[in-house]
């Protein structure tokens, strides 16, 4: 004969269903607010820039060396000054080499959705484009990676970015054009991790944006010859 506290076990049990079922909606709402609460950086940059490869691999870095990239919903958009001709030939600034690294980096973002996992490759590339192929070798996705870029959906990929980037309003004057919510921060894309701090709305702040040094943080003399010579690349 059961125990009368098993019988009360087994009546509690739907109830008890209903409260996880409850609670496990309840912090999936959370998360989605959250998110939509992150602020939206956007890069549209193109492989073979210097300024671009500086900036991925140290401003942005800083996001990720940090507890900004909570509040940061980060997009990579590789196509920067390249053209599209009218039967869809894409011609980039930097000849052919610069247009396979644009469409590896595009296949890497399709096959790594989480920013901080396509951003961990797209820096190993950007912090030494000759020695991209060991990059793509030491990602775990060699097959994935090849298999994108041989086939058609890379050209796919790099054509969406040039929409993208050719539809921008204002139009992008330069690489790398940065772009915070949706609005461009010029050649004053310097101490980001200030802007961002600056711009996010929500209510929990991560903590670099309370650390005393992050407002004390000033241009250097060689950020600002970087800045000059960005604008006029």
């Amino acid at each position: 004969m059961a125990s009368s506290s098993s019988s009360t076990k087994f009546v509690l049990f739907p109830y008890l269903l209903l409260a996880c079922l409850f609670l496990f909606t309840f912090s999936t709402n959370l998360v989605v607010a959250k998110e939509s609460d992150k602020v939206k950086l956007n890069l549209y940059y193109e492989s073979l820039c210097p300024y671009c490869q500086n900036f991925i691999v140290d401003d942005l870095g800083k996001i990720f060396d940090s507890d900004l990239y909570t509040i940061t919903d980060l997009k990579l958009v590789p196509f920067g000054n390249a053209h599209v001709s009218n039967n869809l030939t894409i011609t980039c600034q930097h000849g052919e080499e610069e247009c396979i690294l644009n469409a590896l980096e595009a296949c890497a973002i399709r096959i790594w959705p989480d920013p901080k996992l396509h951003y961990k490759f797209i820096q190993c590339v950007e912090k030494d484009t000759n020695e991209w192929e060991t990059c793509v070798q030491r990602s775990g996705r060699e097959k994935a990676i090849k298999d994108c870029y041989n086939g058609d959906l890379s050209k796919k990929l790099i054509l969406g970015y040039a929409k993208q980037t050719l539809s921008l309003e204002p139009k992008h004057e330069y690489v790398p054009w940065v772009t915070l919510n949706g609005k461009p921060l010029y050649d004053k894309y310097h101490n980001l991790a200030e802007q961002i701090c600056k711009v996010y709305k929500g209510k929990v702040l991560p903590k670099i944006c309370s650390s005393s040094t992050l407002s004390e943080r000033k241009v250097s003399k060689l950020q600002v010859s970087y800045v000059y010579e960005a604008k006029n690349y």
